[in-house]
Formats: structure tokens, C-alpha cells, sequence
């Protein structure tokens, strides 16, 4: 299922994918498709652009905050959260019935100065993760439909990256993290959300290998997104996406299609434009 997009141009695969009238909207084909196709957000342009906020309405099912949710923007400060952007967002996709994918609660870029500069023992890490994930979760329970809890945790060459989190608190934070989530809103949906994971591969086999790892563990993990940034050069084959998904699938897993967007060369042509459209429509049907 795909459930995240983050570029409108997506209309392609769906357009190609299921007849249409002149009158449909990537909404109603996604709909009628019995899938949720999205957009990334940006809270200004939503506030001060109004062609670009009746397009967010028209088109998509899901939103999911491009920077609003991420832990220097809505946790500036240790003792203050800021809400305003993320919020904004829910007011908006509650008016418009849009679902929300809440984004991303542990990640190793876009972190405070206070945070990554504050000297902190693991037992303070600790508890400043916990409460960061409480809060947040906790605000939107019942009204952000998933989570990204975590992403990019594994390196180009499939092993666990190294990170600020891996470092002050040990491996165990992504299991900590899911747990947390998982109790400040028992019935969100709980996701994994990394990029070059798609097809084969050592990034693939570590994704893998980390899920798996995961729901050994018991973590309360329900998904796998795939970021899915590629180019009408270097898309992975749908096949491998296919197998790919079966063995993410016999964990007991749901996969995503999250960020997806297919870059070409300038100029644009038609042919550039019909292969573009070609992977968007593989990579859905794929999933």
C-alpha cells in the first residue's frame, strides 16, 4: 500500500494507473484506489499561499509536516515545546478530512543546540527522549493516524549508523523510542522511515536486518517507509521492490512508500516525462 507522498508529482503513477476523467482529482483516484496518498507540508508557505493550500485539499488524503514536528522546531528549548506550526497543520487537515502522518520523532539531523551541546548522561538522555516522545504523542493522540518514529538509522553500507542518539543512550533507543510511542497512543500506527532501502542491496539487508531485530525484540514496529528518492536513471528495479516487500511482509510488517520522487535532467521532454511517469507507476503497483 502506499500510503505517503511527498510530491504531488505522484499524480503521474495514478494517472497511468487507473482511468480517469478530466474531472478527478488525485484524491478521488487514490480513494477510489482504497489508498492515502499525501504531501509534504510547509507550515509558511500553507499560511501565506492560499492556490498552494487549495491544492493540498483538492489533491491529497494525508499531510505530513515537513519540518513541524521535528525536534528543534517543536522542542527549541528543554523546559519549552512550540506547537503553533504543528498545529496548524492539524486545524488545516481536520477542516479538510486529511489523515496526518506525524514526522519524525527520533532522528539524528535537525536537533537542538541545547540537546546536542547540553553534556548529558545516558539516564538524562533517556529521559529527555522519553518525555520528548510523552509530549508529542500524547498531544496528537487520536489525531495523528501514524508516526515516523524513527529514521535513517542505518548507513550506506547497512550497518547502524552511528549517531548522536546510538551514542548517548546505546542501541537500544530505537526500541526505547517505539515503546514510548507506543504507550502515549496505543492505537497509532508505528513506522521505520528510511531513504535507498527500496530494492536489493547492503542498505536494503540493513533495514532488514534492524526491523527484524525490532520485532524480536517486542517493539510495538507496525511498518517500514521507504523514502524512495530516485531518478528515471537509477530507480530500482520492481522486482527487487516486490521481493522486498514479501520478506518485510513475513515479519509482519506493512510497508510505505513515504517520500517518493523521481528526478530528471533539465530540459524536461516527453520522454524524460513518460519514463518519470513509468517509475511512479512501477513503484505503486510494486507496492
Amino acid at each position: 500500500m502506499c500510503s505517503v507522498a511527498t510530491s504531488a508529482v505522484f499524480t503521474c503513477a495514478l494517472a497511468v494507473a487507473f482511468p480517469a476523467s478530466a474531472a478527478d482529482t488525485l484524491r478521488d483516484l487514490a480513494q477510489s484506489a482504497g489508498i492515502h496518498v499525501g504531501a509534504a507540508v510547509d507550515i509558511a508557505t500553507l499560511a501565506k499561499d492560499p492556490d498552494y493550500a487549495r491544492l493540498l485539499a483538492r489533491e491529497f488524503n494525508l499531510l505530513t509536516p515537513e519540518n513541524a514536528m521535528k525536534f528543534s522546531v517543536i522542542h527549541p528549548e528543554r523546559e519549552r515545546y512550540d506547537f503553533s506550526e504543528a498545529d496548524a497543520l492539524l486545524a488545516f487537515a481536520q477542516v479538510h478530512g486529511m489523515q496526518v502522518n506525524g514526522h519524525v520523532l527520533v532522528w539524528h539531523q535537525q536537533l537542538p543546540d541545547w540537546l546536542t551541546q547540553g553534556n548529558f548522561s545516558r539516564d538524562e538522555l533517556k529521559t529527555i527522549l522519553h518525555e520528548h516522545i510523552r509530549t508529542l504523542v500524547t498531544r496528537y493522540r487520536g489525531r495523528v493516524a501514524s508516526w515516523d518514529v524513527a529514521a535513517e538509522a542505518v548507513a550506506e553500507d547497512g550497518r547502524p549508523r552511528e549517531t548522536f542518539w546510538s551514542r548517548g543512550i546505546g542501541a537500544d533507543y530505537l526500541a526505547l523510542a517505539f515503546h514510548w510511542a507506543h504507550e502515549a497512543d496505543p492505537q497509532a500506527r508505528l513506522r521505520y522511515n528510511d531513504y535507498g532501502g527500496e530494492g536489493g542491496g547492503a542498505k536494503s539487508d540493513g533495514v532488514y536486518d534492524l526491523v527484524a531485530a525490532l520485532r524480536w525484540q517486542g517493539a510495538p514496529i507496525h511498518g517500514v517507509g521507504l523514502q524512495m528518492h530516485v531518478g528515471i536513471e537509477d530507480a530500482p528495479r520492481a522486482a527487487e521492490v516486490r521481493i522486498n516487500l514479501q520478506r518485510l511482509a513475513a515479519l509482519g510488517l506493512e510497508t510505505d512508500i513515504t517520500e517518493m520522487d523521481v528526478m530528471l535532467r533539465q530540459p524536461t521532454t516527453r520522454v524524460k516525462l513518460r519514463a518519470q511517469a513509468g517509475i511512479y507507476r512501477d513503484m505503486s503497483q510494486a507496492s
